[in-house]
């Protein structure tokens, strides 16, 4: 199992606005090809303008395919040039990530 950790942080004051061009156009694209994430959290204390998401996958390929085919989804494009002309974004951070032994997701 494979958790993708995706960490994001936008421009001071424009995490809503982001989250809802998200929400409105590109979430549902997204979860039809990865699956729901397991966590998708706005950040409550601490740096305020960051949030967080992860997915999980069954193996690197798993992760690999299907986020192959998310990128070669014409909506998806369209979503991500949406949100590049909004700007609200300034970083982003991804940590693949494996459960420890004693831990059985």
């Amino acid at each position: 199992m494979l958790f993708d950790v995706r960490t994001y942080t936008c421009r001071p004051g424009t995490i809503k606005k982001h989250l809802a061009l998200y929400a409105e156009h590109g979430f549902a694209i997204q979860s039809r090809h990865l699956g729901k994430p397991l966590a998708y959290m706005q950040t409550e204390t601490g740096d305020v303008n960051s949030y967080m998401h992860i997915w999980v996958y069954d193996s690197a390929a798993d992760r690999e395919a299907k986020r192959q085919a998310l990128q070669n989804d014409p909506a998806w494009r369209d979503y991500l040039k949406l949100s590049a002309e909004a700007g609200y974004l300034i970083s982003q951070e991804n940590r693949l990530m494996t459960p420890v032994s004693f831990f059985k997701p």
